[in-house]
């Protein structure tokens, strides 16, 4: 029988007093009875809108109707087919703004809780003795990919799968890119995201670390050792700032830098060899999903106030709704509409404070959203003993300085052929925040998808 309530299935887990506290997952997936009681939901819509809003289209119906005939390893290999990272997918994917915003349900009430179902089934799976991998029948071609984000694991998977011998070169000591060093372990558990690179390496994809392109070898150079094809998904590591006074303190951190340390580093044990700043009073700049982040780990290090200072009002903060009311219910405080223009710091330059000024909002820029505008007269000063800028990130400039031909927009995004991935130079393929900027785990695993098929595509009509 359907389930025709018009509410989704709560996501059982941790109370916020105890979790603000610990670094384990927060959300604690759902149980089989709670998952086949929202695959219920679940309308099994012939015209199927929902899989129109997944980067990697992924059978949602047919997933589900497998879930609720109990076969969830079939459900698990239904999802498989098309994506290679479901059990991280069902953690940190926008849902609410991709799959579920085209579900049916949604009309009258609220959608399937596809991306928890997603994730109850990668779990499942994942709980089960590992089965033996069978090889996919090497087809003879050589492909490197650079970095090893979302976007480099996707491309290697797939064509892995087609054949390929595939290289993936990582510039840190671990495999994973930003779902290791940017998502903190309460979202999304490192061990989650090692068991989906186990099974790439289970399908024959290597791995070498410590490989930074453009220092440790050059996009040419891997063409001389006899890779065909190259796919540039490194990222975009680059942290932005806000250029005003005081950025240079002793405890002005970029979100990058301080989430490393904590996600990568681990600087919260009390044996780290890069232990992190005790900090009692923090300001974190910015208003989107890593902001959220920085700001709950900042409070799980003991932090006794934490701020979330943002130049727009909550309607217009992107991060994810689930990531701000999770930060709410942790006690971390939101100062909005309000900008930061400096820094303040003591004789010895450490950080004391944080200059801001209210403001009020106009009418919409460029982006779609009202400008936010100052208010005179209105400056205060934020108790702070540290400040974390989380505005944004850039792509690493050394790949476009080092490879001769590659074509980069304003923002140093490598521009590509939409359509394949493919950019100005033969043979090199981009996806991901390499290219878009700092964007979603999903929309950069749907680049790496769609500049598979366009390597695959190159080297077959290159060979003919």
């Amino acid at each position: 029988m359907p389930n025709m309530s018009p509410k989704k299935n709560e996501m059982p887990s941790q109370p916020p007093e105890v979790r603000n506290k610990n670094f384990q997952e927060v959300a604690l997936g759902y149980t089989e009875e709670i998952a086949l009681d929202e695959a219920a939901r679940c309308l099994n819509c012939k015209h199927k809108p929902c899989v129109d809003g997944c980067p990697v289209n992924i059978n949602i119906p047919e997933f589900i109707k497998k879930i609720t005939e109990k076969d969830y390893e079939g459900a698990y290999q239904v999802i498989n087919q098309t994506s290679s990272l479901p059990a991280v997918c069902g953690r940190v994917c926008p849902q609410e703004n991709q799959c579920e915003k085209y579900c049916v349900r949604g009309i009258k009430g609220e959608p399937v809780g596809i991306g928890r179902l997603e994730r109850f089934v990668a779990d499942y799976h994942n709980s089960l003795p590992p089965a033996k991998v069978e090889k996919p029948t090497p087809n003879g071609h050589k492909v490197a990919i650079v970095g090893s984000g979302p976007a480099g694991l996707t491309c290697a998977g797939d064509l892995a799968k087609m054949g390929y011998e595939v290289t993936i070169f990582e510039a840190l000591h671990l495999p994973g890119g930003v779902l290791v060093y940017g998502i903190p372990e309460f979202r999304l558990p490192k061990s989650v995201v090692q068991k989906e690179i186990d099974k790439l390496k289970d399908l024959g994809v290597k791995i070498i670390l410590n490989a930074v392109a453009g220092r440790s070898f050059t996009i040419d150079e891997l063409f001389e050792h006899g890779f065909e094809a190259v796919f540039i998904g490194s990222g975009a590591g680059s942290p932005k700032f806000l250029n005003i006074p005081g950025e240079n303190l002793s405890g002005v951190y970029s979100a990058n830098e301080f989430l490393t340390r904590i996600n990568l580093m681990k600087s919260y044990q009390k044996d780290s060899a890069t232990p992190i700043v005790n900090s009692k009073k923090v300001a974190v700049v910015g208003g989107g999903n890593v902001a959220m982040d920085a700001a709950r780990c900042a409070k799980r290090l003991g932090a006794e106030e934490v701020y979330i200072v943002y130049r727009r009002s909550e309607e217009e903060l992107p991060a994810r709704k689930e990531e701000v009311e999770h930060a709410k219910e942790e006690g971390i405080i939101f100062r909005l509409l309000n900008n930061p223009v400096e820094v303040i710091g003591n004789e010895k330059r450490f950080v004391t404070g944080l200059k801001c000024v209210k403001m009020e909002l106009g009418e919409p820029d460029d982006s779609g959203r009202r400008k936010p505008i100052e208010k005179p007269g209105t400056e205060f000063v934020l108790d702070v003993d540290t400040v974390i800028i989380a505005i944004g990130t850039s792509p690493n400039p050394l790949i476009k300085m080092t490879t001769e031909g590659l074509k980069t927009n304003d923002h140093g995004g490598i521009i590509i052929d939409e359509e394949t991935g493919a950019t100005s130079r033969e043979g090199v393929f981009a996806g991901g925040d390499a290219v878009t900027g700092a964007a979603t785990v999903i929309l950069a695993m749907g680049a790496g998808k769609k500049a598979a098929a366009g390597i695959d595509k190159f080297i077959r009509e290159k060979k003919s």
